[in-house]
């Protein structure tokens, strides 16, 4: 599997990394390439030759490309449930539910290639037409994060493919097997020499070579808020600047009001903040509950944490697998003894857990006492820790769930059709739940979010076409002399 996609041809790189099972480390899913500069520079030239024939292509090929990916994995998605289980180590459910996302939204932007819309419009000057319609952008870099290996990947490639613009797809290095078997689809399904891409390698290599390339019309990035920064001053001083769309992550809050159904109110906390390792943007890493429940809220939860079944992602009734590498691992750690040292309390989990096979298991971890301003209420920990901070009513709760650099997901559990609405209407958060979990979407609807969690147009659904392609406006004069009204003075 030591091979990049490039130009039209499988070509073996220059070194290889392995690819290591979280859930059992003396699993190796396979040796895969790591490109050089030099290759991805290549990917990108033909990128750039292929976009000019793609971007004016029939948009029934485009269809029948992304119709035909999207049949492949549906077909193949307990085998490609699998895969990407055993690499990234979400549960063998959950990466079977991935990879069917993954072929729906191939399937939906197959539909919207259909649906290229327009509009024209009367000029305000006789005898002329206008015409506003909407192009592809050009060669778009797409960088990835590990967490969503098959759906973020469909996401981005699945809408530039659509629109017409060509792709140079860099996977993050912890899932390689995902992107390539995915990569594997997409050129079966017949899509021309150079229009898609696949270049797996380090960030400092591939991503810089995307990043520094007049070729490069866009970058869509997700991934840490860090690095997102180093993406965007990039785009900015390229020359000339590249589009962007940049998510970056979030500190989700869960509100849980004293007249939430409890039950409702601690499954959707540990749904939201647990499960996939919590390893997702949106997950529910703080919950916010008022006084008269917090308690009852607190106990519930501890409880319910200790049916959490720990274990290899494909194992049957494993509920939550491993931490996705040692670097990770160390990271939850790490937050977790700086949570103790702000003085908050460790009400449950957080110790290493030893398994059948060795892996990076991680009991999920809950803390409560633990005042808003703290490390851990403030930054992105991304594993499986959430906070529990107690608010006097549902004004304070809103206040400190606003109280973030983030503004990705947030919800609301509570039986007030006052207060959700309230909610809905005031949270500084791209995206709202109500008695849902802070973590799960559609994808025929718009992602993403506000302050330091996205920058640039939404990902997902229809609106994705605000990246993917640029409005142009065009004049057309009849060749009739334009009537003009005689004005009142030369009557």
């Amino acid at each position: 599997m030591n091979m990049n996609y490039i130009a039209g041809e499988w070509l073996a790189g220059t070194h290889a990394a392995p690819n290591i099972n979280p859930s059992n480390t003396a699993d190796v899913v396979g040796e895969f390439a790591r490109a050089e500069a030099a290759e991805a520079e290549k990917a990108i030239a033909a990128a750039y030759d292929a976009f000019p024939g793609w971007s004016r292509s029939s948009i029934q090929l485009r269809h029948d490309i992304l119709k035909k990916v999207g049949d492949e994995i549906l077909a193949r998605k307990d085998e490609l449930g699998r895969l990407l289980s055993r690499e990234e180590g979400k549960t063998l459910p959950e990466g079977i539910g991935e990879v069917v996302r993954a072929s729906q939204i191939f399937q939906f932007f197959a539909g919207e290639t259909l649906r290229m819309a327009g509009d024209k419009l009367a000029s305000v000057r006789p005898g002329v037409d206008i015409e506003i319609t909407r192009e592809p952008v050009g060669v778009i870099g797409l960088i990835t994060p590990w967490n969503f290996p098959i759906a973020i990947p469909a996401w981005k490639i699945a809408p530039a493919l659509a629109y017409g613009n060509t792709v140079v797809f860099k996977p993050a290095e912890l899932v390689p097997g995902s992107a390539h078997a995915l990569s594997e689809i997409i050129v079966r399904a017949g899509v021309p020499a150079g229009v898609f891409n696949l270049v797996m390698g380090r960030g400092s290599v591939v991503g810089e070579a995307l990043l520094n390339s007049p070729k490069v019309s866009a970058i869509s990035f997700t991934g840490s808020v860090a690095t997102g920064r180093k993406v965007a001053q990039a785009c900015i001083a390229s020359d000339p600047m590249k589009k962007m769309q940049l998510e970056m992550g979030g500190k989700n809050p869960l509100v849980v009001l004293d007249d939430a159904d409890l039950k409702v109110a601690v499954e959707c906390a540990v749904n939201g903040a647990f499960f996939s390792t919590g390893q997702r943007c949106t997950a529910s890493s703080r919950l916010i509950v008022t006084s008269g429940i917090h308690d009852r809220f607190v106990d519930a939860v501890t409880e319910r944490m200790k049916s959490l079944v720990v274990d290899d992602a494909l194992k049957s009734g494993t509920q939550i697998g491993p931490v996705v590498d040692q670097n990770q691992l160390d990271q939850d750690l790490k937050y977790i003894r700086i949570g103790q040292d702000e003085g908050a309390t460790l009400a449950a989990g957080g110790e290493l857990l030893n398994r059948e096979t060795p892996g990076f298991y991680l009991a999920p971890a809950l803390f409560t006492n633990v005042d808003n301003r703290m490390r851990i209420a403030q930054e992105e920990i991304f594993g499986p820790v959430a906070t529990v901070t107690r608010a006097r009513d549902y004004e304070e709760a809103l206040e400190i769930a606003n109280d973030t650099q983030f503004g990705l997901s947030a919800g609301i559990c509570t039986t007030s059709l006052k207060h959700a609405s309230h909610f809905k209407r005031n949270s500084e958060a791209g995206m709202v739940m109500v008695n849902l979990p802070t973590a799960g979407v559609d994808y025929h609807v718009p992602f993403g979010g506000r302050k330091g969690s996205s920058y640039g147009p939404r990902e997902q659904g229809r609106y994705a076409e605000e990246f993917y392609t640029t409005v142009k406006t065009a004049y057309t004069f009849d060749g009739n002399e334009p009537y003009v009204p005689k004005t009142r003075a030369s009557e």
